[in-house]
């Protein structure tokens, strides 16, 4: 009997929330109602969580690494509380695709017993949980980019993201949530539904990256990495109040990772963290680059990492309505604030009236169909 979408859908989801430990499975006595749609307090307030375990997963990046490379803390519970979070925070939020926890936990173990042995960590992530979204590919783990006819087609190489961050040391332990082909601005698909905001699960999360933005306003990732064409990485960031960086194409590799519109060589992609502070954004983008990427991906400028110190007075443009789409009071009230800001900081800002906008979206909507659709019709 051939099964329907649907059925291999539910099986999907089944599957995943099987991979959930019952120890890290909400009861049904502490778990959020419906109705109370902010549930980033529910780590620190229910009690399902222990002080250490909260403690980790509250620690940012930098205290995360000096404390298990100093052997005061064990990466192995690290990555068991981040886990942990993470199941929870998919409970709440419909956020994750797919877990790694065994392989996490099996990861943290083997860094544990390397730091033990020789006294120095394998890389400068070592021991750091980072989530991926979807499109990541990792060996024996599904893509699926929300496609049902991807369900049951595992990777059988990584992205070469991938690569650079498990030769840091970086423990991978979820894969997280997507649009169908990453084509939208909020996170929902036929194989896993829709990803909901933990500040308010009324409203979305964003898209394309809207499970790494939902899970790291939770605090289920204390860094995590999204991609963008369009707005992917800033859209979700600006949804769940985090940080990112759209970065130029050519600085971060993108080899080997997994699109939904195939050949976008016109319009590319490219990868970002997504981390809650700035000094996190810099932490991820210092040391991907430090790696040399572009022995690894021909595509990577090799232009080495470059402090800056700006030390004089930046002119900056604003654009305050694109002509398109008129900007809301809110949007409009913090371009104000950040203007204000910076003007205070004694930087010039001059007011940009773009006149092309229109025609660029013309041409891109051109641009991603330029194939005829043709990589989405063979799927």
């Amino acid at each position: 009997m051939t099964r329907t979408w649907q059925d291999i859908a539910k099986a999907k989801q089944t599957a995943l929330l099987d991979s959930i430990p019952p120890e890290w499975r909400v009861p049904t006595d502490i778990m959020p109602p419906d109705s109370q749609l902010d549930v980033t307090s529910f780590p620190r307030d229910s009690g399902f969580f222990t002080k250490d375990e909260l403690k980790y997963t509250t620690a940012k990046i930098p205290e995360i690494l000096q404390q298990i490379h100093c052997k005061a803390w064990k990466a192995v519970d690290v990555a068991q509380a981040f886990s942990k979070r993470a199941a929870v925070c998919h409970q709440l939020t419909n956020c994750l695709s797919e877990t790694l926890f065994p392989e996490a936990l099996e990861r943290a173990k083997f860094l544990d017993d390397h730091l033990q042995k020789t006294g120095k960590p394998i890389g400068p992530l070592h021991g750091l949980p980072v989530s991926l979204k979807d499109n990541f590919n990792i060996i024996g783990k599904d893509s699926t980019l929300g496609f049902v006819s991807w369900v049951g087609v595992p990777a059988t190489y990584n992205t070469v993201l991938v690569d650079v961050l498990l030769k840091a040391g970086a423990v991978l332990y979820v894969k997280t949530n997507v649009p169908t082909a990453m084509m939208i601005a909020e996170s929902v698909n036929n194989t896993f539904g829709r990803t909901v905001n933990p500040l308010n699960r009324k409203l979305t999360s964003g898209g394309s990256s809207g499970g790494e933005s939902a899970l790291i306003a939770f605090g289920g990732s204390v860094l995590g990495v999204g991609t963008d064409i369009g707005g992917s990485l800033r859209i979700p960031a600006a949804c769940t109040g985090i940080f990112t960086l759209r970065p130029s194409f050519g600085r971060f590799p993108t080899a080997n990772a997994k699109s939904g519109l195939a050949g976008q060589e016109a319009v590319n992609s490219v990868n970002g963290p997504m981390a809650r502070t700035l000094d996190d954004i810099e932490f991820f983008a210092k040391n991907v680059v430090n790696s040399e990427p572009w022995k690894l991906d021909p595509k990577c400028l090799p232009i080495s990492w470059r402090p800056v110190d700006v030390g004089r007075k930046l002119r900056l443009g604003v654009i305050w309505n694109d002509g398109i789409v008129v900007p809301t009071p809110p949007v409009r009230r913090a371009l104000k604030q950040a203007v204000e800001k910076l003007q205070e900081a004694g930087h010039e800002i001059v007011d940009w009236e773009p006149e092309l906008h229109q025609e660029a979206m013309d041409l891109l909507a051109q641009f991603f169909v330029a194939d005829g659709a043709k990589s989405v019709r063979d799927i």
